[in-house]
């Protein structure tokens, strides 16, 4: 568990935008460890954690796109039954506020992968490693 950077990158909602940035960051041998998009009629926010958030940002602005760096929390748990419940419990006992959240795990994995945004990352860090 930890915090990380995660970038908001806003795009045309176009056939072939989310490629051309997954094309960019394979170029740059930059991984992607989580990514979750939200759209409106004409443009999506791509959230994505990567394995260099410096470069990709870099990567991005060079290429003319409107990135934005927030902190979030890392977490890889357990992918069992009430897993994020747990979390949800302790972060609300803590007074810290889950604003978002994405994660993916297939069904046979023993643990998964969670991002969230947190109104105080550094109070819920802690909350979670108590």
């Amino acid at each position: 568990m930890e915090i990380t950077k995660q970038l908001a990158l806003f795009l045309e909602n176009r056939p072939g935008t989310l490629a051309r940035v997954c094309d960019a960051l394979a170029k740059a041998k930059i991984n992607i460890y989580a990514i979750a998009t939200s759209d409106t009629v004409d443009h999506t926010v791509v959230r994505m954690v990567v394995s260099d958030y410096r470069k990709a940002l870099h990567l991005f602005e060079e290429h003319g796109s409107l990135v934005v760096d927030d902190d979030v929390l890392m977490i890889k748990g357990d992918n069992k039954p009430g897993s994020l419940a747990k979390i949800a419990h302790t972060l609300a006992k803590a007074k810290v506020n889950i604003e978002y959240a994405y994660c993916a795990t297939p069904p046979d994995a023993r643990n998964g992968l969670l991002i969230l945004r947190v109104s105080d990352p550094k109070k819920a860090l802690k909350a979670l490693n108590s």
